[in-house]
């Protein structure tokens, strides 16, 4: 094979490189702006997102509409429910970050909560009727994993500015606030930790549906 022909391969090999390495970029842009991709490691979060489940996570969702009660987050949990430092070293942490980025594990330090109590509200568990209360009335929460009960974790928390109160929908399966009580911060997440708002299940293709933004969660005027 003479130089003619083989100078054309090696272009075209540069020229797919560069493809890649463009669209390596442009995804890095656009997860970290707008969407991102994140893997479900457990059943904290049944009925609604399964172990597995692959969920695009919108960025901006909250950008011109405040959080609100009864909204699904996914978050930074480093700080409150999670260490600021592994421990493990940068070669394994930096392992598990490419594997995360490409949504194949899930993130020992990214979690995905519902919002319970938002900067103000005074949340306990539980009623005389064993139900969840904000500011003194009956929490009504239809997406509790059916059997669950509120919570059997006694608590009575007052969430403070900049923070949420944070709980798995699966409450005898979900690691949340209430296990952090006696730990810095209390349980309470910084609102500035807040990554965005599951908008869509991605995979398995046998789940693939909408994640819709659940109604403000009010708590009945009936219940005390």
């Amino acid at each position: 094979m003479d130089t003619s022909e083989r100078q054309p391969r090696k272009q075209g090999w540069r020229f797919v490189l560069l493809a890649l390495v463009l669209a390596i970029a442009i995804s890095g842009l656009v997860r970290s702006l707008w969407v991102d991709v994140y893997y479900i490691p457990s059943e904290s979060m049944e009925p609604l997102l399964g172990t597995g489940d692959r969920i695009l996570v919108s960025r901006t969702a909250f950008a011109s509409e405040a959080i609100q009660r009864g909204d699904v987050v996914v978050f930074d949990g480093r700080g409150s429910f999670a260490p600021l430092s592994s421990g493990k070293g940068p070669l394994v942490d930096t392992s598990a970050a490419v594997t995360q980025w490409f949504g194949l594990t899930g993130s020992d330090t990214t979690y995905v909560k519902r919002v319970i109590g938002i900067p103000g509200d005074h949340v306990q568990c539980c009623s005389s009727e064993g139900r969840l209360t904000v500011n003194g009335q009956v929490l009504e929460e239809p997406y509790v994993y059916p059997g669950d009960e509120p919570s059997k974790q006694k608590f009575d928390v007052v969430v403070p500015e900049g923070r949420l109160w944070l709980m798995g929908d699966h409450r005898s399966r979900s690691a949340d606030s209430r296990g952090l009580l006696g730990a810095p911060g209390g349980g309470m997440v910084p609102l500035d930790r807040v990554i965005g708002r599951p908008v869509q299940i991605i995979w398995p293709l046998d789940r693939f549906a909408e994640v819709p933004r659940s109604p403000q969660a009010e708590p009945s005027k009936n219940g005390q």
